[in-house]
């Protein structure tokens, strides 16, 4: 069974770090909303979702992908590199112990977010960004590489995280906004989508995605290449530079 980690928006949502959005008004209790659709629409298709607890106290505790990376057996609890989202571990940790799975840590002084890493096949593409360094590089290639994972570093400079600029269709096609994307000639098979909010897909399942109701250009050409299309409201979180990946972590 596929199985869904997340956690519920702070309250303070609005506070959350920013570093390429100017910050605008939020609206914590539609974010909240949007929040619980969002969740159904995995547990609709028969995803196990397990809610961390609340962590009113961090502004950015919904964008839960960034605290834990998972490779088959492998998760990797991560160390953010925005010093304000390190205090989120302590509530990630437990839950991930409790999975069965094999625990690794990434260690100060690197820094690493679940938002930089994608993961294609047994490639994992991980951004060189603001909030992920090449300590943080090399300490998951050391993880991975006897487990057979190749990782790609990948530099990222005009989204916060690279799944900020891409993420993977089901068939392995990366696709994203070229506004966005560095150097698209890194990944084997690119997608173009025509606007930003596309740029980020989650996968249901061999045939199906979830992405942003706000990219309706963008969802009809991923229809046009055969798979069913899932949309749903996020504008809140769009606004603290969150997108439907970074609000879950997925367990296949």
């Amino acid at each position: 069974m596929h199985r869904l980690l997340v956690r519920p928006p702070s309250p303070r949502l609005a506070e959350g770090e920013l570093t390429h959005l100017d910050r605008v008004p939020v609206d914590a209790g539609l974010a909240r909303e949007q929040w619980e659709r969002y969740v159904t629409a995995f547990r609709e298709r028969g995803w196990s979702v397990t809610e961390l607890d609340p962590a009113d106290e961090h502004a950015d505790g919904v964008f839960v992908e960034d605290t834990v990376v998972v490779f088959g057996d492998l998760a990797v609890l991560t160390r953010p590199g925005a010093a304000s989202r390190r205090g989120e571990l302590d509530s990630v940790r437990p839950v991930v112990e409790r999975l069965g799975l094999d625990l690794a840590e990434i260690a100060a002084p690197a820094t690493l977010e679940g938002g930089d890493v994608l993961k294609v096949g047994r490639t994992a593409y991980v951004g060189r960004s603001s909030r992920t360094d090449d300590a943080g590089i090399a300490a998951l290639d050391e993880l991975l590489a006897p487990r057979g994972w190749q990782v790609v570093a990948v530099p990222v400079s005009k989204a916060l995280h690279l799944k900020s600029a891409v993420t993977a269709l089901p068939d392995g096609t990366v696709v994203g906004h070229p506004p966005l994307v560095d150097d698209p000639d890194v990944f084997e098979r690119f997608l173009p989508v025509p606007e930003p909010e596309g740029t980020a897909v989650v996968v249901l399942d061999e045939r199906t995605v979830l992405m942003s109701a706000a990219a309706p250009r963008s969802a009809e050409i991923f229809r046009e290449h055969g798979l069913h299309v899932v949309t749903t409201p996020v504008t809140e979180l769009e606004k603290l530079e969150g997108c439907v990946t970074c609000l879950s972590v997925r367990l296949r």
